[in-house]
């Protein structure tokens, strides 16, 4: 998948949530495609877990080290299979030193309704999803 492709070599990527009226964001490098669709993960104790719950609106942006980037919107929606975590810890991104399935903190979003363009200084906004 494209978008998991693009996403992966901007190697850290920018998760935009909401909390309330302030605006969050923060890192995130794990990224893998499961059943044709792509995937990130996070902790349930953190913050990030709570804002995507309450409100699963969600921008994403990273840079590429040839200058490119990309502007990701989508909702994410909660996946509580084990098969999806398996993907997400056999991908060479995944945080399997972090987690484990039956962690009971392990959580896998699926992008759903996804808007992602890629830019550059040079060319048009291209859409790769």
């Amino acid at each position: 998948m494209r978008l998991v492709d693009e996403l992966k070599n901007t190697g850290v990527f920018y998760v935009a949530t909401a909390e309330g009226d302030q605006p969050r964001v923060r890192p995130f490098s794990s990224v893998t495609e499961f059943e044709g669709n792509a995937y990130i993960c996070t902790n349930n104790t953190k913050k990030v877990y709570a804002q995507i719950m309450q409100d699963a609106k969600v921008e994403i942006s990273g840079m590429a080290k040839d200058g490119t980037w990309l502007r990701v919107q989508a909702v994410l929606v909660r996946d509580d299979r084990d098969e999806a975590r398996k993907a997400m810890l056999e991908d060479p991104t995944g945080p399997k030193t972090l987690y484990t399935i039956g962690d009971g903190i392990f959580e896998v979003f699926k992008l759903t309704q996804i808007k992602a363009l890629k830019y550059s200084f040079t060319k048009e906004p291209e859409e790769i999803a």
